[in-house]
């Protein structure tokens, strides 16, 4: 191995490791306790190390959102196949997106609300986010009627999710329904064309 080889690998595990420590951190005490201070005492490093790799907490967030795209679209592609058939599939992704929401809060919040420097909806979006609107528009499309257009009626099921789970979240629905909720859903988009 070369020596700029062995210095990248150690750049892309140092990123890595800060990533995995702003999640955590995140997941355990809030986006509040994640500061470069804390990450730099967290990870063993010093801030300038984390300024090296990371501009500010706001790049840390955006690379834990596209991991948090990554994680995303594996447990979506899992509901979505492993389903029989496309209505129970949609039922399938739509409690495995919520599942996730409810799993990781922390995670799901730098993915889809607070404002991170992503390319969303756009060519430029790293792949991971690709990936995950993927999983939702290949659980919609085999349903869509024809002549539909599938992305934005996939934009409307993911916006009906996104909504259940923030509402979910933050305890203004009660969770007793969520399961007739997410049932009403694929009522909505699971038509039959």
């Amino acid at each position: 191995m070369t020596i700029q080889a062995r210095r990248e690998r150690e750049r892309a595990e140092r990123e890595r490791l800060i990533v995995t420590a702003a999640m955590e951190l995140a997941e355990s005490e809030g986006w509040g306790a994640v500061t470069t201070r804390r990450l730099a005492a967290e990870v063993e490093y010093s801030q300038p190390v984390l300024y090296s790799h990371f501009r500010g907490k706001g790049h840390i967030m955006a690379a834990v959102a596209v991991e948090g795209c990554a994680e995303l679209a594996t447990s979506l592609r899992a509901a979505r196949t492993g389903a029989d058939g496309a209505r129970t599939a949609l039922g399938a992704v739509a409690t495995a997106y919520t599942d996730f929401a409810r799993r990781r809060p922390a995670l799901y919040d730098a993915m889809f609300t607070h404002a991170v420097d992503l390319p969303f909806a756009s060519p430029e979006a790293p792949a991971p986010l690709h990936d995950a609107f993927g999983e939702l528009r290949a659980v919609v499309r085999p349903l869509a009627p024809d002549g539909d257009d599938v992305g934005v009626r996939t934009e409307m099921y993911w916006a009906c999710l996104h909504g259940l789970a923030t509402l979910r979240h933050s305890a203004r629905l009660p969770e007793k329904a969520h399961a007739r909720r997410l049932a009403l859903v694929v009522d909505l988009f699971g038509q039959h064309r």
